[in-house]
């Protein structure tokens, strides 16, 4: 079989691998699609993620539409179509039940994080532990059905936030994420949805999907204290920034991208006085099978996807989607 690899920074080879074989309690997919995430950017283009350095062959993709191939179980049928949860939690901590995806410990599928890696989707093989797999409905197509993990990572953000039917919204930043955050806002009755970003092409994306008042930074005046939830999903210590003055008093500010694992420079002066709350989002739990329904509704959400290209292009296709100005959520077809 052919699977990705990042041997380092800037090396993505598509190499052969022998057919993997599930053992107790997994199963064998034939994957499809793969997403190409922020976290593979970075390991692809610095050879590492935050603190996550790449130090063996590393196959990204967490983000992941297939078939079964194998199921020594017999639960499931060749060719029954598939996403998978790509978490493995640790082990569990008092206090957390409800957060299995905050249990130290685990993995998650195309991480460098612990050492073997945890190998990803990027393969045309991929064992994973039966109880990660979420059968598609019949009407969800594939390559649609690969933004189910992103889509997930937007529905738990959203609900951090609260009550959000007819309140003021701004998701600053409008890459995949922050796009997804848009359509999830819409669908649960925002009032009025702000998107803002530096390029005019994320602009006109989020507002095909639901927001009416869009941003450009840089060009465009963003009013302090006009939003009543602010989601940062650039990931730039400087939105954070932004965020926290677009933030009315008794606010909240829902902290979406990754920041740097570094000392940057934040003004939170306003926080106080605004008595503002700011809860970071981390991943999600159970939301990929919300994510998988509303998928199934909603064929709107597939124009997240702008190219799909074979991962034997692999290299073009990581350009492509490190460049918002062209793409939005790129696939690779497997």
């Amino acid at each position: 079989m052919k699977a990705l690899a990042i041997h380092g920074k800037e090396d993505l080879r598509w190499e052969d691998r022998e057919l993997p074989v599930p053992g107790p309690g997994q199963l064998r997919l034939r994957v499809r699609y793969v997403g190409i995430c922020g976290s593979d950017l970075h390991y692809y283009f610095h050879g590492a993620n935050g603190a996550n350095v790449v130090r063996e062959p590393l196959t990204p993709g967490h983000e992941l539409s297939a078939v079964v191939d194998l199921d020594p179980s017999g639960t499931l049928a060749a060719g029954t179509p598939v996403t998978v949860h790509p978490a493995r939690y640790g082990a569990p901590v008092t206090g957390l039940a409800e957060r299995p995806h905050l249990f130290p410990g685990g993995d998650y599928l195309g991480s460098a994080a612990g050492m073997p890696h945890r190998q990803g989707g990027a393969a045309e093989y991929l064992i994973v532990d039966s109880a990660m797999v979420r059968v598609l409905p019949d009407r969800l197509p594939l390559d649609r059905a690969a933004l189910a993990e992103p889509l997930a990572v937007a529905l738990h953000a959203v609900r951090l936030a609260g009550e959000v039917t007819g309140r003021r919204v701004l998701v600053n930043g409008a890459g995949a994420i922050g796009l997804l955050v848009v359509a999830v806002l819409a669908d649960a009755g925002a009032g009025t949805i702000g998107a803002t970003d530096v390029r005019d092409e994320p602009l006109t994306r989020a507002g095909r999907l639901g927001a009416s008042e869009l941003t450009r930074l840089g060009r465009d005046d963003l009013a302090p204290e006009s939003f009543d939830i602010v989601f940062e999903c650039s990931g730039v210590p400087a939105g954070l920034t932004s965020a926290v003055r677009a933030t009315r008093p008794a606010g909240t500010v829902i902290q979406v991208g990754m920041l740097p694992d570094a000392e940057v420079g934040i003004n939170l002066a306003a926080l106080p006085a605004k008595e503002l709350t700011i809860r970071g989002a981390f991943r999600f739990s159970t939301e990929i099978d919300d994510a998988v329904a509303l998928l199934a509704e909603s064929a709107t959400l597939g124009e997240v996807v702008s190219h799909v290209l074979p991962a034997s292009d692999a290299v073009a296709a990581f350009a492509l989607a490190r460049d918002s100005s062209a793409s939005a959520k790129v696939l690779l077809e497997l």
